[in-house]
């Protein structure tokens, strides 16, 4: 039986990025069948050289070609022609492939489009109605986003297919060597403040440094409430670019606050998931103040790991730090919801907290006795091996591309596609 050939555009399957790794999640799934290949065109970071990488163990069945951006007409043309895939599947915001779908029409017609969707919050965007139907399918990452398609685009097939962490890696601390590890990295970490604590609680943040992650007021806040309970209490540890071309002068800001003496501390090195795993183990809580936030892969990892979240109550986020009936950390519900834009996105809500119910959140954390933490980190564990576990997200990857590619084939056996609608005029 001949192997389905599936054309990928995403971040860079072998990179960091939560992009990244959900698309090698799929990716390894569908290989390990034995029924499938792919094309892969690596966008999203910065290249060394552009030659086309053969993925070890799998050899001419995974074969990524970097490429800037997320690729451009004339590749897909190219590949269209040279390599016939069977399939398209593409992954991230939709503002990075309106050009993509401009040539829908000449690619659909040999080959089914199937993009893996998240869009951030309400008003329902109407304005993406028309990307929408230019696929044959939308696999939607949250349950916001699901509810965005089935109301913008009822007449296109969607479904609800969340990330997964690997429960495996993003685990716990078990054995006595494990938990020493974590005790180490704590002391280390108690070292470099001028207010020492071993006790102090540590909050973690993982994400970009970008604007609308809310980085500096995270920092500002932090310092403005240590003033009140003793910088001797807690300490945040950020994970990021601290001078990201699209967030904030990070140090700065350190610097200007007088948190130089360890309230406040970065780490900019890039971290195996192992090495990111015991970031997690390490900290008391994780914290996600975006305004938008589609999905948040950090918290889910953190949860994976026992580690409860505070988060604002904004897209993915709501479904993980909740079930509806238990609280994994604290969500907090925004202040306000101002209705923000561009000439590509003409609205959206902007989901922003207040200081005043982030120092209450920290509070609370900071007062949480042992019991009641956990209590909270192992239903945050079982939250995650329930709803979000790795198993689970592999075996219906596998489903809903074979019913996929059984439903709409390709090139000579492609059907359920028109290159023409019938509308009414009245």
């Amino acid at each position: 039986m001949q192997k389905k050939k599936i054309l990928v555009l995403s971040d860079h399957p072998l990179s960091p990025s939560g992009v990244g790794t959900q698309t090698k999640y799929m990716i390894e799934a569908l290989l390990k069948t034995g029924r499938y290949k792919f094309l892969c065109l690596g966008g999203a970071i910065k290249h060394h050289n552009y030659d086309p990488v053969l993925v070890e163990p799998y050899g001419e069945d995974w074969k990524i070609f970097p490429v800037d951006g997320y690729g451009n007409p004339e590749i897909i043309r190219s590949l269209l022609q040279n390599d016939r895939p069977d399939a398209m599947w593409f992954m991230t915001d939709p503002r990075f492939y309106e050009w993509l779908w401009e040539i829908e029409n000449e690619i659909r017609a040999n080959v089914p489009m199937m993009y893996y969707h998240v869009w951030d919050n309400f008003p329902y965007p109407e304005f993406n109605a028309k990307f929408y139907r230019s696929n044959d399918k939308v696999v939607c990452i949250s349950k916001v986003t699901h509810e965005i398609l089935q109301n913008v685009a009822p007449d296109v097939e969607s479904c609800y297919l969340p990330h997964a962490v690997h429960s495996e890696i993003f685990k716990p601390a078990s054995s006595p060597e494990e938990k020493a590890r974590i005790a180490e990295i704590r002391e280390t970490i108690n070292s470099k403040s001028t207010f020492q604590n071993k006790n102090k609680k540590i909050f973690f943040w993982n994400n970009r440094n970008a604007r609308r992650k809310q980085s500096g007021t995270l920092i500002w806040w932090f310092k403005e409430w240590l003033d009140k309970v003793g910088h001797e209490q807690a300490c945040l540890l950020m994970h990021t670019d601290a001078r990201d071309q699209h967030g904030q002068d990070l140090p700065a800001i350190i610097e200007r606050l007088g948190l130089n003496n360890g309230q406040v501390l970065i780490s900019t090195n890039k971290l195996s998931q192992e090495d990111l795993s015991n970031f997690y183990k390490v900290a008391d809580y994780t914290i996600n103040i975006s305004d938008a936030e589609g999905f948040g892969l950090a918290t889910l990892e953190s949860l994976s790991c026992g580690t409860p979240i505070i988060v604002n109550m904004t897209g993915g986020l709501q479904e993980q730090v909740t079930d509806g009936e238990k609280w994994f950390g604290w969500g907090i519900q925004p202040a306000s919801k101002a209705v923000i834009g561009s000439l590509q996105v003409p609205y959206i809500y902007e989901d922003r907290i207040n200081q005043q119910d982030f120092e209450k959140t920290l509070n609370k954390a900071l007062k949480l006795t042992k019991k009641r933490y956990k209590d909270m980190a192992t239903l945050g564990r079982n939250h995650v091996l329930k709803n979000y576990n790795f198993e689970n997200y592999e075996s219906a990857w596998v489903e809903v591309m074979d019913k996929f590619m059984e439903k709409n084939g390709s090139w000579k056996s492609r059907r359920n596609y028109n290159p023409w609608i019938l509308s009414e005029i009245a």
